[in-house]
């Protein structure tokens, strides 16, 4: 039985859960992480007794004889603690994640209680509408010509995958539309990856990579339904090639870029 902390509060406030991008592209290891915050005091830190002297029995040496002085003086805080992330990520219940590098550019919905590795890349977002965006042919075409490659494997680029992409303009309909297949997807995935009543060893098969892998008409469908809702919100033909989406985006991206620079 875990021993009270001497200010009465529990372990659970500074041991979380963690996921890494491997974690999305195959099923969650259950890792697990110590976190006091960006800028929680040492002597604060040390009532969380446990945790503490684990990261003072296995952290500290390392950063006892390292060359950054802020590091070795803050040595129970993470070295990058992502201060603007986590103030992103604060209050939302679930928020968006995709793995930098992955066969398949697919996105998933994350618990807002578990901390992101620096292998996922995080979208402070917990709406399907956005989802459905980000899941959709338009954006991978987009993702797939401006991001970079490890190995055979797509890499996704913030500034250029995301931060250049022309999100479409929308009527309330057409967001409601692109949402509601969105959340069909992932309620699809989720009944995929999760069904009742099989064993383990199965269940360890279950995951998103062997699904878009094996890529099974149901799935195929209610991507078609999705980018058939997106298509509509640009105000396109739902069946334009590859290249043409490409060719439409830039100009998209361009016009806008233009009008920016007028203002």
């Amino acid at each position: 039985m875990q021993k009270p902390n001497p200010h009465g509060k529990p372990n659970s406030d500074v041991v979380k859960p963690w996921l890494v991008g491997r974690d999305i592209n195959q099923r969650s290891r259950d890792l697990w992480i110590i976190d006091f915050g960006h800028d929680m005091p040492e002597a604060e830190a040390a009532l969380y007794e446990a945790p503490f002297e684990h990261v003072r029995e296995v952290v500290k040496p390392q950063r006892d004889v390292h060359r950054d002085a802020k590091l070795k003086d803050n040595w129970w805080l993470h070295g990058r603690p992502r201060v603007e992330m986590r103030h992103a990520l604060d209050g939302l219940y679930r928020y968006i994640g995709t793995s930098e590098v992955s066969k398949h550019r697919f996105f998933a919905y994350i618990d807002g209680s578990v901390m992101p590795n620096k292998t996922i890349v995080v979208f402070a977002r917990s709406d399907d509408y956005f989802f459905g965006i980000l899941h959709s042919r338009m954006h991978t075409v987009w993702t797939l010509a401006t991001g970079t490659q490890l190995e055979s494997r797509p890499r996704y680029i913030i500034s250029t995958c995301f931060e250049t992409f022309p999100f479409p303009r929308p009527a309330a309909e057409q967001r409601e539309a692109i949402g509601a297949a969105a959340a069909g997807l992932n309620s699809l995935r989720e009944g995929w990856l999760n069904p009742a009543g099989i064993s383990a060893a199965e269940l360890r098969k279950r995951t998103l990579t062997n699904l878009y892998n094996q890529r099974p008409t149901w799935l195929d469908n209610i991507h078609a339904h999705l980018d058939g809702a997106v298509a509509e919100a640009y105000g396109w033909p739902a069946d334009l090639a590859d290249v043409e989406i490409l060719e439409r985006l830039l100009g998209l991206n361009l016009e806008r870029a233009g009008a920016a620079v007028e203002q």
